[in-house]
């Protein structure tokens, strides 16, 4: 079935949408879970994607939320506390992943608000 979906072209956010749904609606019996779980596990290794709830993606954006201001005033002070009101519009956890990742090897702020704003002439 999800093989499926994208192969018709839907998104990995709508794929992820209909998985929370059913989860939500549907309780399988354990033996047929775990092989949901594993085919799942198999496609996504196939085609480089992971399974994240919104769960998951909540709770991991309000850990980063927590973490990149601590590493912020670590690395550049008070300067780099400016940028916290950029960052906390950010909602895909993965930039915000990369935020945390990118402070250890930039050098400015700058540097890093090119890690979340790549477009600006900065």
């Amino acid at each position: 079935m999800l093989l499926r979906l994208y192969e018709k072209e839907f998104s990995r956010e709508e794929v992820l949408n209909l998985l929370a749904f059913l989860d939500w609606m549907l309780t399988l019996p354990f033996d047929l879970e775990q092989e949901f779980w594993q085919d799942l596990e198999q496609l996504e290794d196939s085609l480089g994607m992971q399974y994240v709830t919104s769960f998951e993606r909540n709770a991991r954006k309000e850990e980063l939320l927590k973490s990149i201001p601590v590493c912020l005033r670590l690395k550049f002070g008070s300067v780099g506390q400016s940028l916290l009101p950029e960052i906390e519009q950010i909602e895909d956890f993965r930039v915000l992943e990369a935020i945390l990742e990118a402070i250890e090897t930039v050098n400015t702020v700058s540097e890093l608000r090119s890690i979340y704003q790549p477009t600006t002439g900065e």
